[in-house]
C-alpha cells in the first residue's frame, strides 16, 4: 500500500523524469540553445572566401580564433558546389537569396520554411511565404519541408512510411529556446515531426538526410565529418588559467 509520502516520491520521480525527456531519448540526441545567452553562429565561408565544408574544418577554424566548438550541425541543404540552396544570412548580410521557385525533392516540398536568428538573439522558425527580413535579421537558413507547422504536423508525412534516413532539424521549445533534434538511426519524416510535436514545439524545421551529422562532445556525440553548405554552431570562448 502506497503511504503519501511514497506518492509524494512517486509523483517527484515521474516529473523529474517528464523533465529530462529530451536530453535521455534513446532514439535521437538532442540539444537545446539558449540564444538569449549562448553565441550561436551559422556558418557557410571561411576568412578567405573558402566553403568550411566539414565540421572538423569548422572545429579548426574557431579554435584558431581562440574559441572552442560546443555544438554543431548541418543546417540547411546545398547545391553541388557546396552553396547553400536558398536563403542564407550571415550577421546581417543576404549572402544567398530566398528561393520561392517550385521544383522536386524534399527542398520543395511545401511549405518549405526558414530557420533564423533576430537582431535580438530570438529563434524563428516560420514557413517560406511568411518570411520578412527587413534588416533585422542576424542569421537565416532556408530548408525543408517544415516538419511542424503552427502545432500540427506536416499533412504530406504519413505514419508508418518506409522512407527512412538518418534526419536532423530545428524546432522552437514552449520557452522559446530552440531545440536540434538528430536521429540516431533510420526514421521517417512522421516520427521526427512527432517527436518535436511531442516536446511542444510550435513550428519545426527540416535540415537534411543521410548526410546529416552532430557534433556534441557534453553527450559522448562526435561527428566530425561530411561535406555541407551551412553549418550551424555553438561556440564559447577558450578560458585560460593565469600561473
Amino acid at each position: 500500500m502506497l503511504t503519501h509520502k511514497h506518492t509524494l516520491i512517486l509523483f517527484i520521480l515521474l516529473i523529474g523524469s517528464f523533465g529530462c525527456q529530451k536530453d535521455t531519448n534513446d532514439s535521437f540526441i538532442c540539444y537545446t540553445v539558449d540564444t538569449k545567452s549562448q553565441n550561436i553562429h551559422f556558418y557557410w565561408l571561411d576568412d578567405a572566401g573558402k566553403n568550411i565544408g566539414s565540421i572538423q574544418n569548422l572545429k579548426t577554424y574557431v579554435e584558431s580564433k581562440g574559441e572552442k566548438l560546443v555544438f554543431a550541425t548541418n543546417g540547411g541543404m546545398y547545391n553541388k558546389e557546396a552553396s547553400p540552396q536558398g536563403l542564407f544570412i550571415d550577421q546581417y548580410k543576404i549572402q544567398t537569396p530566398l528561393d520561392t521557385t517550385s521544383g522536386t525533392g524534399n527542398f520543395y516540398m511545401l511549405p518549405n520554411g526558414v530557420f533564423a536568428i533576430t537582431s535580438d538573439n530570438v529563434p524563428i522558425i516560420c514557413k517560406t511565404e511568411n518570411f520578412k527580413e527587413k534588416g533585422l535579421i542576424r542569421f537565416a537558413t532556408q530548408s525543408g519541408p517544415m516538419l511542424v507547422i503552427d502545432g500540427e504536423i506536416h499533412p504530406a508525412f504519413k505514419k508508418g512510411s518506409q522512407n527512412t534516413h538518418i534526419r536532423n532539424g530545428v524546432g522552437i521549445l514552449p520557452d522559446g529556446k530552440a531545440i536540434f533534434v538528430m536521429s540516431k538511426s533510420k526514421v521517417n519524416f512522421y516520427d521526427l515531426a512527432f517527436f518535436f510535436k511531442s516536446l511542444g514545439c510550435k513550428d519545426a524545421l527540416y535540415f537534411d538526410g543521410y548526410v546529416s551529422r552532430t557534433y556534441l562532445p557534453e553527450k559522448d556525440w562526435i561527428q566530425t565529418d561530411g561535406n555541407f553548405g551551412v553549418i550551424i554552431a555553438v561556440i564559447e570562448p577558450f578560458v585560460t588559467f593565469a600561473h
